[in-house]
């Protein structure tokens, strides 16, 4: 795990940082947070690398630039996920389940989502009531949606604690198989939605694939992280999740054109290839109804990664207005054993309005995660609560993580617990280069972090890379990433991007390597932000939308 501030440390440096002390932009950092382009209000600003004219192609004279996040979300973020999924409609009542929790319905609640799945897809409904599963649920056909009454009515809770093999208490688990390796007949380039293959192999619009790359030896080295990045050595990752929109050439090297930007660049040297991918899950989803499985406080301490909601290999799928609740099988009031969302290996998913809390574990080995992102791109996570986890909201373990957006997102509460004590636990990204990823709009008392891990979490490393942080207010910001980072327009939070300024300073070589110092603008000038949201607005302009 990072090392974190302790709470004291915390309040003391609420006194000592640098925004404490001039409340302006970073001189060393090329803002100065002034009214260009800003004819709307008094007092409002724009950052310099965000001007009125500006495209997905805006580059600054030092190379800096900022993705276009807008393609997080449900089918790209072109659409909120339909008010009335299409399929048939099952009531888990008609298979028995048990609205009083007095007995088992996980073979009952099974049983209905198995009738949506060979329906081609359909609503399993969940009537008003508290529904205990003593097993676990598993989805693994598309179109199936679990639909409550609503949070504060429709509740299930699940009494089974310690290992689940690679499962949740719910899961939503695609069986994918993967095509040919197409080897890339040059390099990709980061903002492109294009890529060339000498033979697509079949390929056609509407296909989806992987696009990665092996973790050579040059590729860890240019990294410096030789010695580091050694548990995906010499294996191919799958860096973005992409479907094909056309595929053009008659002759090599052909061209495919993606539906979703490359975010870094993929080289032929590392073996840069396209899978084409078949068997996700899509258009599936949960809503309007709580979960938990909080048990007794020594399995929950005894075991690691019992998540509530896993989705695995998903695509255009959602969460909506889910919480979390202290059942009757729990100790202590708390809600969860210890993870809470679990989003792996999946694109274009959307996390909304959803409330998570109250993690019994949140010791090392992965727990207390609540909203927790791995491996997945192009994820949205809006309007959302993570209260009293560990690291409440985080992207975790391995390469592959980037496009996905927290927006409006609010974290408190999070705490490393040990058997040496606790220390504050921030949101962060965690392992292997989470790469253009946005925090928009972010609120907390606890905070963020994108850091150079080291030998953390069998070898992270650069956590993050060329990720931004847009108007986020209170807690702890540490942001020393691998080549440009972005902190835009803070709000009372305690900004270090230069190891200089830390109150703990680099002792464990969280800035080694990150060179030069990430960007800052506006250090607690966030109010006059303008736009307010920065996924907003590039949504916008992409969709010809009206401005937010």
């Amino acid at each position: 795990m990072p090392r974190l501030l302790p709470a004291g440390l915390l309040l003391a440096a609420l006194c000592l940082a640098p925004a404490c002390q001039d409340g302006g932009a970073r001189p060393d950092a090329g803002g100065d947070a002034d009214q260009d382009g800003a004819t709307d209000c008094p007092g409002c600003w724009r950052s310099s690398l965000y001007p009125e004219d500006w495209t997905p192609a805006s580059t600054d004279a030092e190379g800096r630039f900022l993705h276009d996040f807008s393609y997080a979300g449900y089918h790209l973020g072109e659409a909120e996920p339909p008010a009335e999924p299409p399929g048939p409609r099952v009531s888990a009542l008609d298979q028995g389940a048990d609205p009083s929790g007095q007995t088992d319905s996980t073979a009952a609640l099974q049983a209905a989502l198995d009738q949506a799945g060979q329906a081609g897809g359909g609503v399993v409904e969940l009537p008003e009531g508290l529904y205990r599963c003593d097993g676990l649920l598993v989805v693994r056909r598309s179109g199936v949606v679990l639909r409550g009454a609503g949070a504060g009515l429709t509740r299930v809770y699940f009494t089974r604690a310690g290992d689940m093999s690679g499962l949740a208490s719910l899961s939503f688990q695609g069986q994918p198989t993967l095509g040919p390796d197409l080897p890339l007949a040059e390099d990709a380039s980061p903002r492109s939605l294009e890529v060339r293959v000498q033979d697509p192999a079949g390929l056609a619009p509407g296909d989806d694939v992987e696009l990665g790359a092996v973790i050579t030896g040059d590729f860890i080295a240019e990294h410096g992280m030789t010695g580091v990045w050694q548990a995906s050595a010499g294996q191919w990752r799958a860096f973005f999740r992409r479907t094909v929109a056309a595929v053009e050439g008659s002759a090599p090297p052909f061209t495919v054109r993606l539906d979703a930007p490359v975010r870094y660049p993929l080289k032929t040297r590392d073996g840069a290839s396209l899978r084409a991918v078949d068997g996700l899950l899509a258009e599936v989803g949960v809503e309007d109804l709580a979960l938990s499985n909080a048990v007794d406080l020594a399995s929950a301490r005894a075991s690691d990664r019992a998540h509530v909601l896993l989705l695995d290999q998903v695509e255009d799928a959602w969460v909506r207005r889910v919480a979390s609740f202290a059942s009757t099988a729990g100790e202590g009031g708390r809600h969860l054993q210890s993870g809470g969302i679990l989003v792996q290996r999946s694109k274009r998913v959307s996390v909304l309005d959803t409330v998570l809390e109250r993690a019994q574990n949140r010791g090392s080995g992965g727990n207390g995660y609540l909203f927790e992102l791995m491996q997945s791109g192009e994820v949205l996570v809006r309007d959302c609560q993570g209260l009293d986890g560990r690291h409440n909201f985080i992207q975790n373990w391995d390469f592959g993580t980037s496009g996905c957006v927290f927006l409006r997102v609010e974290s408190r509460g999070g705490l490393a617990e040990s058997e040496l004590g606790a220390v504050t636990g921030l949101s962060e990204y965690h392992h292997s280069l989470a790469m253009a990823n946005l925090v928009d709009g972010a609120v907390s008392d606890d905070g963020w972090g994108a850091v150079n891990r080291g030998q953390e979490s069998s070898g992270a490393g650069h956590s993050a890379t060329q990720d931004v942080f847009w108007n986020v207010q209170g807690g702890l910001l540490r942001s020393y990433q691998y080549g440009w980072g972005f902190v835009i327009g803070t709000r009372g939070a305690i900004v270090y991007t230069d190891p200089a300024d830390d109150l703990l300073g680099d002792l464990a070589g969280q800035a080694a390597g990150t060179e030069p110092l990430d960007w800052v603008e506006g250090l607690d000038q966030g109010d006059g932000l303008r736009p307010v949201s920065l996924y907003e607005d590039q949504r916008a302009r992409r969709l010809s939308l009206p401005p937010p």
